[in-house]
């Protein structure tokens, strides 16, 4: 049984907290009430905008915008794109960095109805070309900082030659920059149009669809996951008003990448509840972390797991725990270093949360309990798993067994109208997310691929994931999608990835067992390295290979996969050459003892 139970008491001790928190309570009910039909995204930036005009929005380096200014330029992208022609449920690709601009674009495509497509900035090669297309978008804008890839694959989208927009690496308000050729310049366009509200924001309901936000799922390339409007309120009432009481004063520090529901539905629709201010980062640093934090008086920032482990990692300081922050959100962080992360940074409220992109399941530490994904999940079950089938176990009558009270189950979400499963862009993807007959014929779950346990009174930790996807980086790795593009390489016949554990890291690392077509001693393994790079996205690169003369399948072909993550790294019980991607190298290099050790020891920083 886990150590970390909860207990009523704990619960019973926060109720005070809690209580003082109605008023808020309220007012997600408002913003939540199912007969307030045209709620959206674009009505909560407009009435903050007009209630909050000179309140601060957005921070970002040097600059400062109020809500005032930030409903203004998302207005101009609103115009611009009803001039386009652009009407509801039109997909516009996304493919930007954090910064203002991102928000500007993704607001003023809400405010008209549309759909915006974020588009994952790793996304390189075949799969950025796949997931712009698959949305079928009717124009695309396009940061100066991720031309190149778009280039690179320009000639594989179906988009017209005029539907390329640029926006300039700049303070784009100020200076328009210089677009390339076969681009328009999207910064001086807008900048001529109406900052008057548009009249599409009143036309706009609460089912609309508002994002598609890509998730690898546990199968094949992305896809791309339905976010509708009341899904973004959701957060935005539950995270603003009744997990963390965000304030008009609060300011809120966010270098998770804006392309992800945790940053863009979680974090930053908390923010708008507030209305407080976000300080946007381009990218997470450790060494910059607190530098800003401190810069910017910053009262909360979004985390996930990986970020936190990275700032632990940095040497202790005297004044760690002299810091304005009062609270963190985000998921992922472990139970093996929750209290020594509050304890250092003297943290008041963590407020950890689990769902995801598409899933109807969500938990949320509205109690602020240690080690726990939170409180809720009225329409799941835990139901137990094998892992050597990867299967859930079915009874005798072919239904599904609940998982013991503390045991590690599968976590599974009943599909009602109350809890509905948008799904994917995709039917047959949407399809294949469920689980139908599981408890009596014809109830349908929708199935997460999660392992959770329960912990007592309704609070629920995280395990791990469960088969064809593993964590890492904070990112979910499909080594379906690993594999295909791996085996596209002319000197791998095949390939099966999968994860493995490092020691004192969270997630798991990518491992690919490989058939090469050639020699081992005819492989270029730097020319191999740079290859995965060019073709995935930085955290899918696997960390480690294996050359293997031939790969074991069952009856029905699918790989055994099994006994390779049993095996893992570990050259103690590996006889196939072992190889490594090391910290700073720029190729594979052979997994000698001396190196495996020094993994294990933690040497080399993951």
């Amino acid at each position: 049984m886990s150590t970390d139970r909860i207990h009523l008491g704990q619960v019973i001790k926060q109720t005070p907290r809690l209580a003082a928190r109605i008023p808020n309570f309220i007012k997600a009910g408002r913003i939540l009430n199912p007969l307030r039909h045209h709620t959206s995204l674009g009505s909560v930036i407009e009435n903050s905008a007009r209630r909050y005009a000179d309140n601060p929005a957005i921070f970002y380096q040097d600059r400062r915008y109020s809500y005032k200014e930030f409903n203004a330029q998302a207005n101009r992208v609103a115009h611009f794109l009803l001039q386009k022609g652009v009407k509801k449920g039109d997909v516009v690709a996304l493919f930007m960095e954090n910064r203002p601009e991102f928000l500007f674009c993704a607001v003023g495509i809400a405010k008209v109805g549309g759909v915006a497509a974020l588009i994952n900035t790793s996304q390189t090669g075949k799969v950025l070309s796949h997931s712009i297309n698959l949305v079928k978008p009717v124009l695309a804008i396009v940061a100066e900082e991720l031309v190149e890839p778009i280039e690179a694959v320009r000639g594989e989208l179906e988009l017209p030659a005029d539907a390329y927009y640029f926006m300039a690496d700049t303070d784009t308000l100020r200076d328009f920059g210089q677009e390339p050729d076969n681009y328009q310049n999207l910064a001086r366009i807008v900048a001529a149009l109406s900052t008057e509200n548009p009249p599409t924001t009143a036309t706009v309901t609460k089912s609309d669809f508002l994002f598609y936000i890509y998730t690898s799922g546990t199968t094949g390339m992305p896809k791309a996951s339905i976010t509708n409007h009341e899904r973004w309120l959701a957060a935005h009432a539950g995270f603003g008003h009744v997990v963390s009481g965000m304030r008009p004063d609060d300011v809120f520090y966010l270098t998770l990448p804006l392309y992800h529901a945790t940053g863009l539905l979680v974090c930053w629709g908390a923010i708008v509840a507030g209305p407080a201010a976000v300080v946007i980062r381009r990218r997470f640093s450790a060494s910059e972390f607190w530098k800003d934090i401190h810069h910017y008086r910053c009262t909360g920032f979004g985390y996930v797991g990986e970020l936190c482990r990275y700032l632990l990692n940095r040497p202790p300081q005297d004044d760690d725990a002299d810091n304005p922050v009062r609270m963190m959100i985000g998921n992922g962080l472990r139970p093996t270093i929750w209290k020594e992360f509050r304890q250092r940074f003297a943290v008041d409220n963590i407020y950890e949360f689990y769902a995801s992109s598409e899933g109807n399941v969500a938990f949320l530490n509205v109690f602020n309990m240690d080690n726990t994904i939170g409180f809720g999940g009225g329409n799941i079950a835990l139901v137990k798993y094998d892992k050597e089938t990867e299967q859930p176990v079915r009874n005798a009558d072919g239904y599904l067994v609940p998982a013991d009270d503390g045991e590690p189950g599968l976590l599974l979400g009943k599909i009602t109208k109350a809890t509905p499963f948008v799904g994917y862009t995709q039917k047959e993807k949407t399809e294949a997310a469920l689980l139908r007959n599981v408890f009596t014929q014809g109830d349908v779950y929708f199935n997460t691929g999660d392992l959770i346990r329960h912990i007592g009174c309704r609070h629920y930790q995280f395990v791990d994931r469960t088969g064809d996807t593993f964590r890492w980086k904070g990112e979910n790795v499909s080594t379906t999608e690993l594999e295909s593009i791996l085996s596209s390489h002319p000197h791998i016949e095949e390939a099966v990835v999968y994860g493995v554990q490092i020691p004192n890291t969270d997630g798991r690392a990518g491992m690919a067992a490989i058939t090469p077509c050639i020699p081992e001693s005819e492989i270029d393994f730097k020319a191999l390295l740079a290859f995965m790079r060019k073709e995935l996205p930085p955290y899918a690169v696997p960390v480690f290979l294996r050359l293997r003369q031939q790969m074991e399948t069952t009856g029905t072909f699918k790989y055994k996969k099994t006994d390779l993550k049993s095996d893992g790294f570990d050259v103690n019980k590996v006889s196939d050459p072992l190889y490594v991607w090391l910290p700073g190298t720029d190729t594979y290099a052979l997994l000698t003892l001396p190196i495996h050790q020094a993994i294990q020891n933690g040497e080399y920083r993951y």
